[in-house]
C-alpha cells in the first residue's frame, strides 16, 4: 500500500552574505514543538509542487510560484510502532518568492544561519540529509523511527 504523500519546502535567502534558512515551530499536531519546514498534506489531486505552493501559502503567508520550487527529493519515513504516522515527503528549496513570512495557526517562522540551524529542536532525521540538500544535492531516503517515535533506528537504501 502506498504511503500518504506530503511535501516541505525550504525557503532560502542571502542576507549580508550569510546564506538563511526558513523553519518554523511546529504549534500543534505530528512535530509539535519542533523546527520544520513548511508543508504538509496533498490533497486529492493535488500534485506535489501544487501543495508546496499552497502550504508556504497558508503556513507562511508568501508567495511561491510553482517554476520558482526546485525539487530535491523524496524522503519516506516509516513508523512501525505508529503506522498511521508513516508517509513520504517530496523535499523543495525556493529561492524567489513575494512577501514576508509571517505567524500563521501551524508555524512560528524563523531564519536561521545555515551553520545554526537547530537539529536538536528538529526531527532526528533532518541532521542526516537537510544540509546536502541545501547545499544543493537531491535525495532519496528511507528513515525508520524507534519506539520512541522520535529516534532514527536505521536507514534503508531506496529500491530502484
Amino acid at each position: 500500500m502506498p504511503l500518504p504523500q506530503v511535501c516541505v519546502c525550504y525557503l532560502v535567502r542571502e542576507r549580508a552574505g550569510v546564506t538563511e534558512v526558513l523553519l518554523g515551530r511546529k504549534k500543534h499536531g505530528l512535530g509539535v514543538g519542533n523546527f520544520v519546514g513548511m508543508g504538509g498534506k496533498l490533497e486529492p489531486g493535488e500534485t506535489a509542487t501544487d501543495a508546496a505552493v499552497r502550504e508556504v501559502f497558508e503556513e507562511s503567508g508568501v508567495v511561491v510560484d510553482a517554476s520558482a520550487l526546485e525539487a530535491r527529493g523524496l524522503l519516506s519515513y516509516h513508523f512501525p510502532h505508529h503506522e498511521a504516522w508513516s508517509q513520504e515527503s517530496s523535499v523543495f528549496v525556493c529561492r524567489d518568492w513575494d512577501g514576508e513570512p509571517g505567524p500563521s495557526d501551524e508555524l512560528d517562522p524563523e531564519w536561521f544561519a545555515l551553520s545554526s540551524i537547530p537539529f536538536d529542536e528538529m526531527w532526528d532525521d533532518a541532521r542526516m540529509w537537510l544540509p546536502q540538500v541545501l547545499a544543493g544535492a537531491s535525495v532519496r531516503r528511507i528513515f525508520v523511527f524507534g519506539e520512541d517515535l522520535a529516534t532514527v533506528v536505521s536507514e534503508r537504501s531506496p529500491v530502484a
